[in-house]
């Protein structure tokens, strides 16, 4: 497997592209292309086209959940030659936003995303390619990563984010996670990966782990990280430069930026 980082919030020195609070990122495995999230605009186009990457040969989208910021560049596929086939959970479309009205969701309606893209909802796992799997919606396992709401879906339903979902690729070294913004908790993306691939073995995880405060979820996570001896760790996104400094104080983790590229 190769994936290549078309959007994040931060970009690496002498590489000019666009970076956004946000992420996209390009894989490819046996033949198969696939574009997970879109970012927060059109600037993953522009990243792609700069690092020679053809996004009309992408065999399908998969979307981490519905934020503006993981959905946004899904209207600038949509006059492309190809009708790309979609995965993403049956929450992904629904109108959500802020305590404060800001509307945070996808830009296109369910209806809207049919009549451009080939849509496949789910709530349970897809295979995406020979080593790579959809997660469908997470189990909450670990009792400090409890489901806490971001804001209002569907009117004035709390959002617990029940779209969050990830991705994983099996490999020989074991398995390679790659999340959005794991507001289901990236250790309870985890174990849902072991008992969806009948494999303990954790090689490395690429996204947002969505901590941001030096507090008991962030310590457990980080004891959590060193249990499963996480070979590579790639925290990104939503991830706060606290939370960052704290995991290098016992873990090795790398640096990401828009351009990295990945291979397993």
């Amino acid at each position: 497997m190769k994936l290549t980082v078309l959007e994040d919030n931060y970009t690496y020195i002498d590489m000019y592209y666009l970076g956004e609070p946000a992420v996209s990122y390009f894989i490819e495995d046996e033949g198969e292309r696939i574009l997970f999230d879109t970012g927060y605009s059109d600037a993953f186009i522009s990243n792609a086209v700069n690092m020679n990457i053809d996004l009309d040969d992408i065999d399908k989208i998969v979307l981490s959940h519905g934020h503006i910021d993981h959905t946004g560049g899904l209207p600038f596929l949509s006059d492309r030659k190809n009708r790309y086939k979609l995965i993403a959970h049956p929450d992904t479309f629904e109108h959500r936003e802020f305590e404060d009205g800001m509307d945070i969701g996808s830009p296109l309606n369910r209806v809207e995303t049919e009549k451009l893209f080939d849509l496949s909802v789910s709530k349970d796992p897809i295979r995406i390619s020979k080593h790579l799997t959809y997660l469908g919606e997470i189990k909450t396992r670990c009792d400090f990563e409890p489901r806490y709401s971001i804001g209002r879906i569907r009117g004035n339903e709390p959002d617990y984010i029940y779209d969050d979902s990830a991705m994983v690729y099996e490999s020989d070294k074991g398995l390679f996670i790659i999340t959005g913004c794991s507001h289901s908790g990236i250790c309870n993306i985890i174990e849902q990966a072991k008992e969806v691939c009948h494999e303990n073995r954790v090689y490395g995880v690429i996204g947002g782990f969505h901590l941001f405060e030096d507090n008991e979820r962030l310590d457990k996570t980080i004891d959590y990280f060193k249990d499963n001896e996480i070979e590579l760790l790639y925290p990104c996104h939503c991830v706060s430069l606290l939370a960052k400094i704290k995991m290098g104080k016992k873990l090795d983790i790398k640096e990401v930026g828009v351009g990295l590229e990945i291979n397993i």
